[in-house]
């Protein structure tokens, strides 16, 4: 299979969760054994128009993000390359365009992966029109496929395929001591750790530990928060962490909590869940995390601190777990696998074999 990556900017122009997904599907693509190639701005030095990173290739469209030059080669060089699948970003919008061209000059069929973090503007009429262009649009979420419907994708060309873990990576770190409560997320204002806190104040009459994984603008506020609720002493911050760290302190937790505002997918849930973590969401408007637990029983939903004071409580009438296999099915390996039947689809639907 040979698929065709488009996005004129990559993780080295804006690191965003979308754009790290895009180029992490390309290259397991290639570990799997097939042929990828993200065509974008370029971004590295000297004169090669090809490029290899982290296991990603990559070809140079134009010297610089510039959309219109973008735009005006693309067409030609994916006809040259003659993939048998294009896959594109939305942004900016009018690579998709001259994406659909491309694959109309090479045969191709395109599927467009939204992941909703993509900086458009949803009441642009090219934002809307470039959703009839692909013949499948993925998303990483039923929360984000709805969003997509309501910009005028149909149902039946819209696919989730949600994001991927290192399955193999979370049996492999030991764990850390035991905590009974795990937090991970940027400490920005999207974060609302109060509501966690606001939890744990409720408990104070009970013996616990929380650990926090995170750094960012709004940590010192967190800090301070805990202390006003006088419950520093039992909260400790432990910064970013590399995936090892984290992955560690999910071993070592019986719960992870999710009150975050805003997920298109809840990856760190994830990751704890196939940890052995109890899943415990606070279900908010702009996060699909409730999605990753709802038919799961080691979990609970919540809407108030008592509510998720209530479930920290109530975790604890399950078994305490270091990995937990229902989550395997996540693994990079079966995801990418979901991305290549979708690919084999498409060719087979468009009469492109």
């Amino acid at each position: 299979m040979r698929v065709a990556f488009v996005a004129m900017e990559t993780t080295r122009h804006r690191e965003t969760a979308g754009n790290h997904r895009f180029e992490r599907v390309a290259r397991q693509l290639r570990e799997a054994g097939h042929e990828a190639t993200v065509f974008c701005a370029q971004w590295w030095d000297g004169e090669p128009d090809v490029f290899e990173a982290d296991g990603v290739r990559y070809r140079a469209v134009t010297i610089t993000p510039a959309p219109a030059s973008f735009c005006l080669r693309l067409p030609g060089v994916l006809a040259r390359y003659s993939p048998d699948v294009i896959h594109a970003r939305p942004s900016p919008p009018w690579q998709v365009f001259a994406a659909s061209v491309g694959g109309t000059l090479a045969r191709s069929s395109m599927a467009l992966e939204w992941f909703g973090d993509e900086d458009l503007d949803e009441d642009a009429t090219a934002t809307k029109w470039l959703l009839k262009e692909p013949q499948v649009v993925v998303t990483p979420s039923e929360m984000v496929r709805t969003e997509v419907r309501e910009l005028g994708a149909l149902d039946a060309d819209t696919r989730i395929v949600p994001e991927s873990i290192d399955f193999s990576l979370v049996e492999s770190v030991d764990p850390s001591e035991e905590v009974d409560v795990a937090y991970a997320h940027p400490l920005d204002e999207s974060a609302n750790i109060g509501s966690l806190f606001l939890g744990l104040a409720e408990l104070r009459d009970r013996d616990w530990t929380a650990t926090i994984i995170g750094d960012g603008p709004m940590r010192e506020e967190y800090e301070q928060e805990a202390a006003d609720l006088r419950i520093d002493d039992r909260v400790t911050f432990v910064g970013a962490c590399d995936r090892e760290q984290r992955l560690s302190i999910y071993r070592g937790a019986h719960a992870f909590v999710q009150t975050a505002y805003r997920e298109y997918f809840p990856t760190e849930l994830l990751w704890a869940l196939a940890c052995g973590c109890i899943g415990i969401v606070e279900y908010q408007a702009e996060s699909s995390a409730h999605e990753l637990i709802e038919n799961y029983q080691r979990s609970f939903r919540t809407t108030t601190p008592q509510q998720l004071a209530d479930a920290i409580v109530d975790a604890g009438q399950y078994d305490f777990l270091t990995v937990d296999e229902t989550w395997r099915e996540y693994d990079h390996t079966r995801v990418t696998a979901r991305y290549v039947d979708l690919y084999e689809e498409l060719r087979a639907d468009y009469g492109f074999v």
